[in-house]
Formats: structure tokens, C-alpha cells, sequence
């Protein structure tokens, strides 16, 4: 049978409750797909040895902070990168506990696919629903719900489907269910089995493995028409250049978040409005006809119009329009408590404004997912809010454009970042 070549990238998170084994699986995946290299390997096998472990110690592969290795817990988020030779792959370890909840969500904003790993033992968790509701929160719809450690109930078929059940009851009481693509696969991450090899203990389970399920799952940006969404990031007149073709040059530099473009579209420039056609596109010094998400281009167009960075490049006829009050889901991350008294700096794409906070409508519990009334928000803390801008942002929601629908919070007298907001 042929292996049909896939060049996509697919970025995936796992998440789960502490000592699922989040970072085992991890390990097991690159372990098992050959990605490991052969010092790498030696020294996991040294530290093993050295607990007095019998078997190497897939884990130590992901648990890359000292204090991750002595507590044997996941800290901070790890990044993995690895290849099956038909397609690449960028995995987030993301942390389980609840005080981390902010690297989770840093993971989960740029993650496609979320693995939500369950221990058969223990069944739906209190973190298992709080880990479904952020990746529900970050809009990702491609969920695989890893039933972990079946060999410690004797790879019961009973056990697996329970678990099964009560998660899509769970899922169908916050909107889950019906918006995601939700698959079950039973496992055992310190054996192997189910993940890239299928061994003999489960022969009742005849769906997929996981990295057969990996290997079909859409890329970002696949699954439907995008419209065009172009931040300027730059203006380039090179007025000092010895060439005099160059002098009247005027391109528009920026990388694609959405959508294509082609010489001759018609296009519009918010937030003043402007309209225009596009004249070249050029990556480098090398012409184009079109150009798609994610790539990195400069724009010609055909008449003289008073563009900066910051604007949005769009095409003419586009939904988009500007706006002066935003409302979002926002994940505050800063030690510092939210103050509706201050004015911050939001960033959106390559835009800033100056916003004060209009409204908190409620801050979500995480464990329980109820609302609560509240009118400050702590670090870790997820809460609706309503900001009032200085100027105007050019915005998606969150859930129809990842690129434009978020943002960041900035504390403008530090310069920190204190907050993640997605647009709804």
C-alpha cells in the first residue's frame, strides 16, 4: 500500500489531568516514529537507570525544566517537533494544573488539533472538563480524547465505552459535541500500543491509531473559504536606491493571515476605506500572480494611496468593517490584578490602541465552568469583557479567523504582556 505525501504541518496539543501521561505519550510518539536521536536517548536511558528504573523513561524526553524532572510534573509548555516522512508535526506539551491555566492557553492559540488525554482508571476529571472547555474556548475543532493506561484495567472494552459516554454527556452540556470533531482511541502510551503500532490487546477496537488519525487530520487554514485578511507591517520606499525605476516604488509588506490574492483583485485599505487594484505581488524580487495564507509578500497597487502600518489590506466587498468597542473572552496572565481604572494598550496584528475596560460580564470558574459575577480579574483568570478603544481595530471573531480575531493586553507603563483576548 502506497503512503500518500502530505507536506501540511499540523500543529497538536496534549493536555489532561496531572500524571495522565501526557509527556510519556509524547516520548512514546517519538520514540516510536524514530525521531529520537541517539544521545538524546542515551541520556534519558542514564537518567532512568539512576531512579532505579528498569524501562527507559519516555517522559524525561518533554520534562525539560529541573523542576519538571524533580517533581515529575509539566511546568512550562514544551515544544516537540518530529516527521513520519508524509507530514511534520509541532506538538505543545501543555501543563495540567489549574495555577498554569495561562500556558495552557498559550499552547492551545496556534494548536489545530488538541489531544485530551484521560486516565482509565479515573475516568472524566474535573481538569478533563476544564481542559475540553479552554480548547472549546480557543476555537479548536479537531479533538482526539485519549483513553490512557488501559493496561491497568486489563484493556477492559466496558471500562473504555463508559468513559466514552460520560465525556460526550459531558460535551453535549457545554456546546461541545456538536461543533468539534471528536474521536475516542483506548491506549496504553507506556506500552505503545494504539498510538503508532497496534500490538494484540485491544482486538474489540478496530477504529484508527493515533498517528494514523495525526496523519488525516486537516491543516490550519484547509477546511473552507477564508476571506483575505492583509496587516501592513511595513511601507517600503526606498528613496535612497541608485536605480531610478525604484524611486517610485511603493509596496506593502506583510504576511497573509487568511484568504489568497491575485494581480488585478480588487481590494480595500481600513480603516480609511480607500479602494484600489493590485498591480504586483512580489516575494523578494521574484513576480507572483497569486498568493495565499501565510506567506510573506509585498503588494503593488495601482493607484497612490496613504496606507501605514496597521492598516488592513482587504478585498473590496469584505464583511470586515472598523470598530471602537470590542467584546472578548480574555485570559489574564499577569501577577498584577486587572484594573478597570487603567488604561492599557491592546495589540491586534500589527495595530495598537489605547483601551479602557467598559464592561466585565462575568469571569468563568474552570473547574465548574459557572459564571461569576466579578470586577477585577486575577492571574489565570478567564472572564468576558468589553474594552473601548482609542482607535479603531479592523476585527473577525475569533471563532471565523484565529489570525484577526485575537489579541494581546499590554501594560503600558511596563511593557508587559497581562493579557490574551479572543474576539466573540
Amino acid at each position: 500500500m502506497t503512503t500518500q505525501h502530505n507536506d501540511s504541518l499540523l500543529r497538536f496539543m496534549t493536555c489532561g489531568s496531572v500524571d495522565d501521561g501526557k509527556s510519556t505519550l509524547i516520548g512514546r510518539l517519538l520514540f516510536d516514529t524514530k525521531t529520537i536521536l541517539a544521545d538524546t536517548l542515551t541520556q534519558i536511558s542514564n537518567t532512568s537507570k539512576k531512579r532505579g528504573m528498569e524501562a527507559v523513561d519516555l517522559s524525561l524526553l518533554t520534562d525539560g525544566l529541573q523542576a519538571e524532572r524533580e517533581q515529575g510534573i509539566t511546568i512550562d509548555v514544551a515544544y516537540r517537533y518530529f516527521s513520519t516522512g508524509t507530514r511534520k508535526y509541532i506538538i505543545a506539551d501543555a501543563p495540567g494544573h489549574e495555577q498554569y491555566t495561562r500556558n495552557m492557553v498559550t499552547a492551545a492559540s496556534t494548536a489545530n488539533l488538541a489531544i485530551i488525554l484521560i486516565d482509565a482508571r479515573r475516568g472524566v476529571l474535573t481538569q478533563t472538563r476544564r481542559h475540553s472547555y479552554l480548547a472549546h474556548l480557543v476555537g479548536i475543532q479537531h479533538i482526539v480524547v485519549a483513553v490512557n493506561k488501559m493496561d491497568l484495567v486489563n484493556y477492559d472494552q466496558a471500562t473504555y465505552e463508559k468513559i466514552c459516554a460520560d465525556y460526550l454527556t459531558f460535551a453535549n452540556e457545554i456546546g461541545f459535541a456538536q461543533a468539534r470533531d471528536i474521536k475516542f482511541i483506548p491506549m496504553s502510551a507506556l506500552a505503545g500500543d494504539m498510538l503508532v503500532d497496534r500490538l494484540e490487546n485491544m482486538p474489540w477496537y478496530t477504529g484508527e491509531t493515533l498517528l494514523e488519525t495525526l496523519e488525516k487530520a486537516p491543516a490550519a487554514h484547509t477546511e473552507g473559504d477564508e476571506e483575505f485578511r492583509f496587516p501592513v507591517q511595513f511601507v517600503c520606499r526606498p528613496h535612497a536606491s541608485a536605480d531610478a525605476d525604484l524611486h517610485d516604488f511603493r509596496g506593502f509588506m506583510g504576511r497573509i493571515e487568511s484568504g489568497s490574492i491575485a494581480v488585478g483583485d480588487a481590494v480595500t485599505v481600513l480603516p480609511n476605506g480607500y479602494q484600489s487594484k493590485v498591480k504586483a505581488i512580489q516575494i523578494g524580487d521574484d513576480h507572483i500572480q497569486s498568493a495565499q495564507t501565510e506567506q510573506s509578500i509585498t503588494l503593488l497597487l495601482e493607484d497612490e494611496i496613504d496606507t501605514s502600518r496597521g492598516d488592513m489590506i482587504v478585498k473590496t466587498g469584505s464583511t470586515i468593517e472598523p470598530v471602537k468597542q470590542i467584546e472578548a473572552f480574555v485570559c489574564w496572565l499577569s501577577e498584577t490584578p486587572l484594573s478597570p481604572a487603567r488604561t492599557y494598550v491592546i495589540r491586534h496584528t500589527t495595530r495598537e490602541s489605547k483601551a479602557k475596560v467598559g464592561t466585565i460580564a462575568y469571569k468563568v470558574d474552570v473547574n465548574t465552568l459557572e459564571e461569576q459575577a466579578t470586577t477585577d480579574l486575577k492571574m489565570n483568570d478567564i472572564a468576558r469583557i468589553t474594552f473601548k478603544l482609542a482607535q479603531p481595530l479592523m476585527v473577525d471573531s475569533y471563532s471565523t479567523n484565529r489570525a484577526t480575531g485575537a489579541f494581546i493586553v499590554i501594560d503600558e507603563s511596563t511593557n508587559n504582556t497581562v493579557g490574551a483576548g479572543m474576539i466573540v
